[in-house]
Parts: structure tokens; C-alpha cells; sequence
């Protein structure tokens, strides 16, 4: 048994684990803290090679090592969303400029501009304390003192008016908290450490002080990484199988309406550039060779602007799926090629790709469409934003709809309706010509509303046309968070 206990001092925490905070949309608050939270305050409380002072490094290797941890903490929390606020904006050699000087005029400080700033939500708890649990044998003596050396060097967890006391040691003290348990089939994600984490971040300053600010975070994929944990009392779901592996935006938003053209762009790309950087391109990604039936390939997702009263259908974004049989080396690898594309350009569309972050996106409901949770859920009830097309030449019933969930993963649904038009603000309405492509026989589409028992964890994805983003859903009701 190994475990690390944090105690939040104020009874408060805040932190922003996706960008949200920044575009002034985070809701509700991060809770618990994740897992790589607690890593990065330890890697920044003594530092790495030769910045440590107090421990050889060491100790991070151990540590990044490490399985997903339970980690407990009271769900009992108050989420509190916190008031954009301006501060002076310390621009020097030039002034606001006309255009900009009513609105962001500091009245106080001549020719000076103010910027927004967005804290984001600050989670209240009753129980200030969180503890993290390794069901593995403790750490060496010398790795167990460095680790106390730099515990108690930490003092803050996620943003700096977050402190926090730590205590590190075999077996925590006093009655613990609910926990919240690592599961595939989990209801939230939280960041966990990763063997080479250390060496990524090693490689992240070494390239900032060759290049300065040019080095982005994005750029560094590798330190992504999210497992899915059950939160206490939480009933269960049905996931559908394999992963998102990179989530990508459109630096202009693209019509509703060619977001066949669009995917299919996509595609394109990325097997392009996979097969530039890393040789053969894999059967799950472009979809031919297989022998036998029941297979899953990659799907290419355009994601529409759906579900909000501002709704324009219009794409904003784009995700690349891959299923659970795809092996950790191509998914890594598939991730590098998506996250290399620039532009897509073709078929009358030119149009840039950048890897999702938070900068640049307007903080507006607009913008809610590109993020994750948007097409992951969980939920219990699902619509299409992009037509489904059906599998078969036959009227669609709940045994038809079944075979449709079966083949993507899915467990079969207890419900559904069907409509020629949309049933989201925002959903994509498409002419024939811009479903079928040339040369393939047209089969029927619809937009449909599913109802499963059990909440679903996303991206579903309904019917034949599932690789080029067909038949995409958003879920209906509220998010379990």
C-alpha cells in the first residue's frame, strides 16, 4: 500500500484541466483533483536533473510509473463559478489603437488596454481532504524520503490560491473518504501520470530555452492522457468501445452541408500523412483487407455546431476514433499524423486545422461544440447532428435500430423515433446528393433519437456510414458529472 494525502488548506480548490476555464466556460468545477495534478506539483517542487536541490529525480521515475490510483475524496462539494474580471494590460511601445479604445479603455491608466481574465470555478468541500491509494508495495526507503522531501515542498495544487499540506507514507490515518474508482466504464475522466511523462517535460524545457515562446503546450501530445474513473454511487454504463485519440478544430467553420466532403478530407490527410511518417498504413484506419465480417474501423468525425439555442450547424471541429482493437502503437501514431495536419484543401474547401486547445475560441455557447464532453456524454438518450444511414433497405424498427447499435459497439436501445429533419437545433439537414457518394448504391438516411437503458459514454456513432462521420450523435440529456 502506498498513499499520498492532501490537505486544501482554505477548503478550496481551482483548477482548469482542458482550457475551458480560459474561454470563460468551465461548469462545473474539476473535482476530484486528477492524478496528474498531484505529479506536476511534485515534478515542480524540486525540479528535474540538475534543478534538484533537495532529491536526485529518482523518485519521479518511480512515481510516473505507477498505476491509476483510487482516490478519495467527499463528492459532497459546492461548485462556484467565478466573475470574469479586467486587469491592466501592460502593453509597451503602443497604445490600444482607436478601434479598441472604448471597449477595453482603462479610464485610470492612460493608453493603456485592459484583458480579461477568467478564473474559472472554485469547488468548496466540507472534507478538505483528498487521498491517493496504490494498491502496490511501498517504494524503497531512499524513494519513500525523497518523495517526503518534495511533498513537503509543494504548496498548491492546480491554480496558486489552492494551498495545500501533504503527507506521504504506507497506509493513510482516520476514516477516508468516498472513492472514486478506476473503470472503463467510468462516468468522468481524470488525468494520470504515464512512464516517460518526466522525459516529455524534460524535452518541453529544453525546447523552450532554445526557442522561447514558440514551444506549445500542444505540441506535446504525449503528456495527454485521461482514464476514465467511476464516481461514488454511480449506477454503471455502456461504453462504445474504443477511443477518441485527437480532437481537432477548423480555424474557419465549414457549412453543414459539406461535411461529407469534409471528412472525407480528412481522411485522406491523415492516411497521407501517416504513411509519410511512419510507413504502412494499418487496415483499421483505411478499412480494406479484413476477411470476415464483425470488424470496427476508424471513423473521421466532423462535429457540428448543435444543441444551443445559437446553433448554426455550421462544423467547427473534427475527431479521429479509433476502436478498442486498435493496439497502443497505431493509435499513438495515428494521433502524431492527426495532430500534424495543417490544412485540408480539395473539392472546393481550404480550410486550416490546428490541434484542439483553448486558445482562440470564442467563449460563447458557439464554441461548446468542440469540446469532448459535447459528443461523449454519458447519457441515456441520444440524437442524431449528422444523419444516420441506413444499413439495409427496409423501414427502420427497434429490431433494425438494434442490429444498427450492435454493429457499432452499442448496447440495443429500449426506444427511438425517426424523422426525415433533425430533432437538435442545429442538426445537419442533407440532400441525397450530399450523403451518397458517386459510383455507390444510395441507401435510405434519417435522423433518429435513441433511449438505452443504461447511460452510454460516446461518441455514438449509428448506421453504415459511420467511418466518414455519419449518423454522429450528441447526447440529449443533462451530463452526469
Amino acid at each position: 500500500m502506498f498513499a499520498i494525502s492532501v490537505e486544501f488548506l482554505f477548503g478550496t480548490y481551482r483548477g482548469d484541466p482542458d482550457g475551458t476555464a480560459n474561454m470563460g466556460r468551465q461548469q462545473p468545477g474539476e473535482w476530484p483533483p486528477a492524478p496528474s495534478r498531484l505529479f506536476s506539483a511534485l515534478v515542480a517542487a524540486d525540479g528535474t536533473r540538475d534543478a534538484c536541490h533537495v532529491t536526485d529525480g529518482r523518485e519521479l521515475c518511480w512515481f510516473e510509473r505507477l498505476p491509476a490510483p483510487r482516490v478519495h475524496a467527499d463528492a459532497r462539494v459546492n461548485h462556484q463559478p467565478l466573475h470574469t474580471r479586467y486587469v491592466v494590460k501592460h502593453a509597451s511601445g503602443q497604445g490600444i489603437g482607436a478601434a479598441g479604445r472604448a471597449k477595453w479603455a482603462q479610464k485610470e491608466y492612460v493608453a493603456r488596454g485592459a484583458a480579461p481574465v477568467r478564473p474559472g470555478t472554485r469547488v468548496s468541500v466540507r472534507d478538505p481532504r483528498v487521498v491517493y491509494r496504490w494498491e502496490v508495495a511501498p517504494p524503497p526507503a531512499e524513494i519513500l524520503a525523497s518523495l517526503r522531501r518534495r511533498a513537503a515542498r509543494v504548496g498548491y495544487l492546480g491554480a496558486a490560491d489552492s494551498p495545500v499540506r501533504l503527507r506521504v507514507g504506507e497506509e493513510p490515518a482516520g476514516r477516508l473518504p468516498a472513492a472514486w474508482e478506476p473503470d472503463e466504464n467510468g462516468d468522468i475522466v481524470l488525468g494520470v501520470p504515464q512512464p516517460g511523462d518526466v522525459g516529455v517535460l524534460d524535452r518541453m524545457h529544453d525546447q523552450w530555452r532554445q526557442r522561447g515562446a514558440s514551444v506549445a503546450r500542444l505540441q506535446f501530445p504525449a503528456l495527454h492522457r485521461q482514464t476514465r474513473y467511476r464516481s461514488p454511487g454511480h449506477r454503471g454504463s455502456e461504453r462504445s468501445g474504443g477511443e477518441v485519440v485527437a480532437w481537432l478544430r477548423l480555424a474557419e467553420p465549414v457549412a453543414g452541408r459539406r461535411i461529407g466532403v469534409l471528412t472525407g478530407l480528412f481522411k485522406a490527410a491523415v492516411l497521407s500523412l501517416y504513411g509519410r511518417l511512419h510507413g504502412d498504413v494499418p487496415a483499421v484506419l483505411h478499412g480494406h483487407g479484413f476477411d470476415a465480417s464483425g470488424y470496427e474501423i476508424a471513423r473521421f468525425l466532423g462535429l457540428p455546431d448543435v444543441g444551443h439555442e445559437e446553433a448554426t450547424g455550421r462544423v467547427q471541429g473534427l475527431a479521429l476514433w479509433l476502436p478498442a482493437t486498435a493496439d497502443a502503437e497505431v493509435r499513438g501514431k495515428a494521433q502524431v499524423a492527426a495532430f500534424g495536419l495543417r490544412r485540408l484543401v480539395g473539392r472546393g474547401l481550404d480550410v486550416g486545422v490546428v490541434a484542439l486547445a483553448g486558445e482562440g475560441i470564442s467563449p460563447s455557447p458557439r464554441g461548446a461544440s468542440l469540446w469532448p464532453e459535447a459528443w461523449v456524454g454519458p447519457s441515456r438518450r441520444w440524437a442524431t447532428a449528422v444523419p444516420a444511414i441506413h444499413e439495409r433497405r427496409k423501414s427502420l424498427d427497434i429490431d433494425e435500430l438494434g442490429r444498427w447499435c450492435e454493429h457499432a459497439g452499442l448496447p440495443r436501445p429500449v426506444g427511438f423515433r425517426e424523422a426525415r429533419g433533425p430533432f437538435v437545433v442545429g442538426g445537419v439537414d442533407l440532400a441525397p446528393a450530399e450523403v451518397i457518394r458517386p459510383g455507390r448504391p444510395g441507401l435510405p438516411y434519417s435522423h433518429v433519437e435513441v433511449w438505452f437503458e443504461k447511460v452510454v459514454v460516446g461518441p455514438v456513432v449509428l448506421g453504415s456510414g459511420r467511418q466518414r462521420g455519419f449518423g454522429l450523435c450528441t447526447p440529449l440529456d443533462e451530463t452526469i458529472a
